[in-house]
């Protein structure tokens, strides 16, 4: 398997997560309830850390959490060779008339950001959604979608492959960056 060139090491992945967890403190008046919904997987895993965060710079903060499957909403789901595998979506509040403030690590083509306002549509009419994203791969966009929040930007090749690993799944946070596969030459 190849091996992956690490581009954020842990000390800062700790500080990028802590800056984008300030910038949403000062984005959200102290009595405007922050509402969270993470993209099944990673953007729950980062969700959640965000969360850790804001609560430890103020206990008081009303936070609702939900975890949002987008599996459905995907566009390529009918075309891949293996089934996608669903996770549940909980959303334990009612999105209806709120700022909603989307996570997911990497945004790419921004076809699953697309998936996933599609998918929040069906539980209501939000009044504002934000993006946060841990990565941007800012010129790969398929979709005219933007990041509000960012952590890094990366300018890479179409076929190279960014990951956020994280301490608990993956043993150490980081993110890593994968080159394109090389072609054979005839």
């Amino acid at each position: 398997m190849q091996k992956g060139r690490q581009i954020v090491s842990p000390q800062r992945f700790k500080i990028t997560l802590t800056r984008l967890a300030h910038q949403v403190i000062e984005n959200y008046p102290i009595d405007q309830d922050i509402f969270i919904i993470g993209i099944q997987e990673k953007g729950v895993v980062l969700a959640e850390r965000l969360i850790q965060i804001i609560k430890d710079k103020n206990r008081k903060r009303k936070i609702h959490f939900g975890k949002l499957d987008i599996t459905f909403y995907r566009d390529d789901f009918r075309l891949r060779s293996k089934p996608l595998k669903a996770s549940a979506t909980q959303i334990d509040f009612d999105i209806e008339g709120q700022r909603i403030l989307l996570i997911d690590d990497v945004l790419y083509t921004g076809r699953t950001i697309h998936a996933a306002m599609s998918a929040l549509q069906d539980l209501g009419r939000v009044d504002k959604i934000e993006l946060l994203s841990m990565v941007d791969r800012r010129f790969n966009r398929h979709l005219p979608i933007k990041s509000d929040y960012t952590g890094i930007q990366v300018d890479s090749l179409d076929e190279a492959y960014v990951k956020v690993e994280w301490e608990h799944l993956d043993g150490e946070d980081k993110i890593l960056i994968y080159s394109a596969p090389k072609r054979k030459v005839k």
